[in-house]
């Protein structure tokens, strides 16, 4: 991948950026925040990620800028959060999507923060963006957190665990147990009804993640599109702009690829589950 635009220097943008660079994702990373501070907010952070290289061993460049026409020339755009204002949302953030649509036509968008599902779903439906290419990273954070505590309860390692999760956090999560595993064996015969519902309740409290998290879990997903990983990611995904749909944006496990998403994997659910999951995401 050339070169990627991560919008906003706040703590999710700067965590994202050393992310990124770490992996060599990337040949140029450019940090951009509009920040009106007499210090280049976006400029100070890119420098000190670019000095950490010699001792992390990257060799990805960094700058910043306050000027959104930098990203211009990006193949993957991450929105983030601003120093000042936290992430966009509301008509703001649909600003943003309008002029990243203008500026680069043809860059994959991921809307990396918490509040990342609205936006995803305004620009598919409002903008006419292709959903393949828009789509919000947040959801594999949150999975991550549910496989850290489904292992400690299993006391085991949580890179043992396979599990998704999907719906609309928090109020409507659905975890697809029945496709769940612990060492190759099924959750469900790992772990009892009781259990898995109390870890269902302790996972919906973990939303939203912190800027780590989240940074962590964008850096998963560009790795996908770079073709770096073929690992499966949770992502917020827009629903089909046909009238006949009447769905939203919803967490959902996706294969990622140089075009976006590859294609959406459909876990197998249980009769509850799959209410559960079609009460959350319909209109």
């Amino acid at each position: 991948m050339r070169e990627v635009a991560i919008i906003g220097a706040g703590d999710l943008g700067g965590a994202a950026a050393h992310t990124l660079a770490r992996r060599d994702i990337a040949r140029v990373i450019t940090l951009i925040d509009d920040s009106q501070d007499k210090l280049a907010v976006a400029a100070g952070k890119a420098l000190d990620i670019a000095e950490a290289a010699p001792v992390e061993g990257f060799a990805t460049e960094l700058s910043g800028s306050t000027d959104l026409y930098r990203s211009a020339g990006a193949d993957l755009i991450v929105i983030a959060d601003r120093f000042r204002g936290g992430e966009w949302t509301g008509e703001e953030g649909l600003t943003l999507m309008r002029r990243l649509q203008q500026l680069a036509p043809r860059a994959i968008v991921v809307c990396a923060g918490a509040a990342g599902r609205e936006l995803v779903e305004r620009g598919v439906l409002e903008l006419k963006m292709a959903r393949q290419r828009v789509f919000g990273s947040a959801p594999e954070a949150l999975a991550g957190a549910a496989r850290a505590i489904t292992a400690l309860a299993l006391n085991g390692s949580a890179r043992d665990i396979a599990m998704s999760v999907l719906g609309v956090p928090p109020a409507h999560i659905v975890i697809p147990w029945e496709d769940a595993t612990a060492d190759g064996f099924s959750l469900v015969r790992r772990l009892d009804e009781p259990s898995r519902r109390r870890l269902e309740r302790t996972i919906a409290g973990l939303w939203p993640a912190g800027p780590y998290a989240l940074a962590a879990s964008a850096a998963k997903a560009a790795s996908a599109i770079a073709g770096r990983s073929r690992q499966t990611v949770c992502c917020f995904v827009a629903p089909d702009a046909s009238p006949a749909a009447r769905t939203r944006t919803a967490a959902l496990p996706v294969r990622l690829g140089p075009s976006g998403i590859v294609e959406v994997l459909t876990p197998r659910l249980s009769v509850t589950e799959r209410i559960a999951f079609e009460n959350g995401v319909m209109l």
